[in-house]
């Protein structure tokens, strides 16, 4: 059979063809290597070794459990498990339902989004930045950075329990569109209607995709894509002018210091130093006049723009025209996702804001600058911050961490300023103090990694302060010694630094102190690369290892070979040989006979 590779590359070639139809999907699924490459892309997820309501996880992959599911496709028999919901913890307090498929299911899942990927990737949006490849919140933020100047309204817009309410007929009849393959979309089909257990109760899906599954993440996206190219033509509709007029008030100001200046030029050789003084302060303040106000008119009837930024299921609209404009595009978007998608738009999340306001996106605050002060540049005194858009980090985003993270008291008392108090964090006395430090450094980094492109990033400072002496008050609490002799411990050559011992010698934790400095790009690099995704699909190590037929264990060549998979190498005490060859490796598989994986398991 062709390798996942070659097949994956064919599909996405015809992909931009848009009368392009896809046939004969469903028999890639009889392809043994699509499940070995499957098993390749997730294994190391986080939650790939959750067991579903079978019991069952990825250990033990092997041609035996790949020969059933195919077997099982052929005749049609296959039928996915409902799903074992879980709740997890939302930042607002609130919870968020999430799906844990059966293992075998996740393999058939990841086939299917490779598919699935390779068909509509290509075609979609630039303006699309949610479980994509190479793009990502900042992607958003960038692209809105740079597309939103001198917008006068933001539209914020959020779509009402998303995920839960994707209409199953709308979707399939979406992928009937391109896909031609009845027993692939009848598949498809089988998972939406998979139904999901909840306390051991089963409850039946008539609507939604199930979150946590492995291809919700594309369905998702091939559902709101109609959102994208109805806003692509509803922007060429909208938008009218090719610039707008000069302000009337710039052009009389400007006019008036030209003048002025080309008077001086006339007369300039037979002025007294006092009166060339005297004339180049009065220019100074002409210019000054004229740079004070727009030079081009802010409200322009006969110009007009929006702008259109999607990220799953939040989007923002940036409008240049006036509010009552804002307001129709609020419902004609509402409007659309109703009639043609079954969506609803949440009300109390769907904010009209003026541009000189501060608008929501992605937990960012995000405005545009009035500031008309000028800079110094290559071509003399310009505006070089008006219009643009800036983005900010948001107090209670920092200080919300601070309080999340048990670093931070904050003390009110009437009549009194608002005191902040530096806590120790009691889940961290038990650790080593160079675990501390790394646990706090981590969650530094993270927030700065979030918030490296706000135009205030410096703000985080002040987060830093408030953690710096929660990791003293903490190491002091641990040694039940001073704040200040638990900062003395440890600080060597202005850095607070603590020594730990390794197989290769004496290593230190050191305290961050990189600073907060805004950057112009993303994490990620690569805002507007056109996707060719076939590399993110080419055989590993692990795919190698498999096909070699060779026990790690034994060393014996056989037919048949197992994956034995753990969750994690904390796990492993390293008294059995299987344990020792997979710390020794770092690796949390080893490919093994089925014999070696039946002692495995007669050892654990």
């Amino acid at each position: 059979m062709r390798s996942p590779n070659i097949i994956l590359e064919n599909l996405q070639k015809h992909a931009k063809a848009e009368e392009y139809q896809y046939n004969r999907l469903y028999r890639n699924l009889y392809n043994p290597d699509f499940y070995l490459q499957a098993y390749q892309n997730i294994y190391a997820n986080k939650g790939s070794m959750t067991p579903g309501i079978d019991g069952m996880t990825l250990d033990g992959f092997g041609g035996q459990r790949v020969n059933r599911l195919i077997e099982n496709l052929k005749d049609h028999s296959y039928q996915p498990a409902s799903v074992k919901r879980v709740y997890i913890p939302k930042k607002n307090g609130k919870k968020r339902p999430l799906g844990i498929s059966s293992s075998d299911d996740k393999l058939v899942q990841e086939i299917i989004r490779m598919i699935l990927e390779s068909i509509y990737e290509p075609t979609f949006s630039t303006l699309s930045h949610g479980f994509r490849a190479k793009r990502s919140c900042h992607t958003a933020l960038l692209q809105i950075q740079h597309n939103f100047t001198g917008i006068k309204w933001f539209v914020e817009g959020d779509i009402k329990a998303y995920f839960d309410t994707i209409d199953h007929h709308i979707l399939v009849n979406i992928l009937r569109k391109r896909i031609k393959d009845e027993s692939f979309l009848e598949l498809i089909w089988k998972f939406l209607r998979a139904g999901y257990l909840e306390r051991w109760e089963y409850n039946a899906t008539y609507s939604g995709v199930a979150q946590g599954s492995g291809f919700s993440p594309i369905l998702a996206n091939i559902y709101l894509n109609e959102l994208d190219k109805y806003m692509a033509e509803y922007a060429q509709n909208f938008n009218k002018g090719s610039g707008r007029r000069s302000g009337k008030e710039y052009g009389k100001l400007h006019g008036r210091h030209q003048r002025f200046r080309e008077g001086n030029r006339k007369i300039w050789h037979t002025l007294s130093e006092e009166e060339k003084r005297v004339r180049l302060k009065e220019d100074k303040r002409l210019r000054k006049d004229f740079l004070n106000v727009p030079s081009k008119e802010p409200m322009d009837g006969e110009y007009k723009r929006i702008q259109y930024t999607r990220y799953a299921d939040d989007f923002l609209i940036g409008v240049i025209g006036s509010r009552e404009d804002a307001e129709m595009i609020k419902a004609d978007i509402k409007l659309f996702l109703r009639n043609k998608l079954k969506l609803e738009l949440s009300d109390e999340k769907t904010l009209i804001t003026s541009g000189k306001d501060k608008a929501r996106f992605l937990s960012y605050e995000i405005t545009i600058s009035q500031d008309m002060n000028t800079t110094k540049t290559s071509r003399g005194q310009s505006r070089i911050f008006y219009s643009k858009v800036k983005l900010y980090v948001p107090k209670e985003k920092w200080i919300g961490k601070l309080l999340q993270n048990d670093a931070l008291k904050i003390i009110n008392k009437a009549g009194e300023k608002e005191k902040w108090k530096p806590l120790q964090r009691d889940e961290y006395i038990y650790l080593k103090p160079n675990e501390m430090v790394m646990k706090f450094n981590e969650q530094i980094r993270g927030l700065y990694n979030y918030y490296r492109l706000a135009n205030n990033v410096s703000v985080l400072n002040k987060f830093y302060y408030v953690m710096e002496y929660s990791l003293y008050k903490t190491i002091a609490a641990k040694y039940r010694i001073t704040m200040t002799q638990a900062k003395l411990k440890y600080w060597k050559d202005k850095v607070f630094s603590v020594p730990y011992e390794t197989k290769n010698g004496t290593k230190y934790a050191t305290f961050y102190n990189k600073g907060f400095v805004k950057m112009k790009t993303p994490l990620y690099d690569g805002v507007d690369i056109t996707p060719e995704y076939s590399h993110l699909y080419k055989p590993r190590e692990l795919f190698y290892r498999y096909k070699s037929g060779k026990c790690e264990l034994c060393g014996k060549k056989c037919n048949e070979v197992t994956v034995h998979q753990v969750k994690s190498l904390l796990d492993l005490k390293g008294e059995t040989e299987w344990e020792r060859w997979m710390k020794k490796r770092k690796r949390k598989t080893i490919i093994v006979c089925e014999e070696c994986h039946r002692l495995i398991h007669n050892e654990m």
